[in-house]
């Protein structure tokens, strides 16, 4: 047909073709109407039979939030979050679809639904999306952003969330893959120039998406080890008990329970034993709001296990949760454990800090004496002694209205020799090296090097001498008039001797410093 000129016969049977053709094309639009409109049903019944059972995993996830807080309540609000954010963008879909079903006379007439207009001109006006374009893609990006918030945290969830993020971002759309480098805008390129039935299924397959999304992150919520923590058959044991070790004679009154405790979580038979001796129930123990609360003698030091089975029945069947348990029991204490918080002695005249405690007493238990000992609160205490070389405490200590009596004997020293100091620094080889200004002005003090106490001793006098002059007592810590002029009379290089240094400590004797010496640079 596209060789040679043609006569008018073959014209008119070249025309006559392009008819037939456009005719088969015009059947065949109808059919593919009718088609999508087939598969929006479905999809949309899809979407129904996902929403039922989403409905029911929320449902059935509160429940178990309510009986287990701890095991449920945070994947519960996550899936709430989840299921919020799905809603809210499949709502906006459904509303959608009912304004493009209300363009039309007949919704159910899918081969009269060919039309471009009504969504063309809900979207775009010329290049630009409208308001409703922009709308759409706002919609989408917030749905995005809220599962990335709710999931982002965990990566077993990254799976679905690669799956929202790359179907429902709202970015450009490259219809040839990228090889013209041409991007479409997402509304454009889905919506716009499409039949309307071929509109109406996208949205709905965009609802199909949300909805088939939701559950499989519910059923990954639900799944594994959460679905473990709900099931009878992995029931373990726990002992509660009020102390973590007993005492000879003592009773012991713990109590085993399972993971999941209530009150309707009762067994129906108790099998147990302590080192081999069956436990008689009402006796040795009791039901009491799902719990197997144990009465039974401690016994004797050492290790003790409890062992057998709780049984109880589930759909005409006996389930077995085995007991494997054990606890301690310790010889009661004779023996307080007394120690010095700074050093294993106390020095005399300032206050010592003491802790004091006795193993399995409370300290509100406790109480210790001796001479210059008060508490400051619990089993903090300080001793500040005055005379003797030996301090002894006495502890006593309370359990179960019987008392326990310990005596620790703490060595009494006088506080170590100060070191003096001029202007803070400490001699160290033949002289503190100064300016005579600046030793005119400098006060001297003392300290008490290596010392774990802070405490520092008030200098009260002192005695100064320059080489060839009287010497000069000084009151106080400073250089007073007569020991500055004295000082004028001294030349750079000379040394000065400070020494008959007094110091004290309220309370204490503190005992002679030495001299310490200054050499004048300038």
């Amino acid at each position: 047909m596209a060789g040679g000129k043609e006569t008018p016969r073959q014209k008119m049977i070249n025309m006559m073709y392009l008819v037939f053709i456009a005719m088969l094309a015009l059947n065949m639009s109808k059919e593919v109407l009718s088609a999508f409109g087939t598969i929006n049903e479905s999809l949309e019944n899809t979407n129904t039979n996902f929403e039922e059972k989403n409905d029911a995993a929320l449902a059935g996830l509160a429940v178990k939030a309510s009986e287990s807080p701890e095991q449920f309540a945070e994947v519960k609000k996550k899936a709430e979050e989840v299921s919020a954010a799905t809603s809210e963008l499949f709502t906006y879909f459904a509303g959608l679809k009912e304004g493009m079903y209300e363009s039309v006379e007949d919704p159910k007439d899918y081969e009269t639904m060919d039309k471009t207009a009504y969504t063309d001109e809900l979207f775009v006006s010329g290049e630009k999306l409208t308001s409703a374009g922009e709308e759409f893609l706002a919609k989408m990006r917030s749905y995005k952003d809220k599962m990335n918030q709710a999931l982002g945290d965990n990566a077993k969830y990254d799976v679905f969330l690669s799956t929202i993020n790359e179907k429902f971002s709202g970015d450009p759309v490259s219809p040839d893959s990228g090889v013209k480098g041409a991007e479409v805008n997402y509304v454009r390129h889905h919506f716009v120039g499409y039949p309307l039935i071929s509109s109406i299924t996208k949205v709905t397959a965009l609802q199909n998406g949300l909805k088939v999304l939701e559950n499989e992150i519910l059923s990954s919520m639900l799944s594994g080890q959460l679905t473990q923590i709900a099931s009878m058959d992995n029931y373990s044991t726990l002992l509660e008990q009020s102390r973590s070790a007993y005492y000879q004679g003592n009773t012991f009154d713990g109590s085993i329970v399972l993971g999941r405790t209530d009150n309707s979580t009762v067994p129906n038979e108790v099998k147990l034993t302590l080192d081999g001796r069956p436990l008689v129930k009402g006796k040795d123990f009791t039901l009491e709001g799902g719990q197997v609360k144990l009465n039974v003698n401690a016994g004797s030091a050492g290790d003790h296990k409890i062992e057998g089975l709780l049984i109880f029945k589930q759909n005409g069947k006996d389930i077995e949760v085995p007991v494997n348990k054990s606890f301690s029991v310790i010889p009661k204490p004779n023996q307080a454990i007394v120690s010095a918080d700074k050093m294993n002695v106390v020095y005399r005249g300032i206050e010592n800090p003491i802790t004091v405690s006795m193993p399995g007493v409370p300290e509100n238990k406790v109480n210790a004496s001796a001479d210059g000992l008060r508490r400051i609160k619990g089993s903090q205490y300080t001793v500040r002694p005055t005379t003797g070389t030996e301090l002894k405490i006495n502890v006593t200590g309370e359990i179960e209205g019987e008392k326990i009596t310990s005596t620790t004997i703490f060595r009494i020293k006088s506080l170590p020799r100060p070191t003096p100091t001029v202007r803070g620094q400490i001699q160290e080889g033949a002289a503190v090296q100064m300016p005579k200004n600046a030793l005119k002005v400098s006060p001297i003090g003392a300290t008490f090097e290596n010392f774990d106490f802070d405490i520092t001793p008030v200098v009260k006098q002192f005695t100064l001498s320059i080489p060839g002059q009287p010497s000069v007592v000084v009151n106080g810590s400073r250089m007073d008039s007569k020991a500055q002029g004295l000082l004028d009379l001294a030349r750079t290089g000379d040394i000065i001797q400070i020494f008959d240094i007094k110091a004290d400590v309220p309370g204490v004797n503190v005992k002679n410093m030495p001299a310490i010496l200054v050499q004048l640079t300038n």
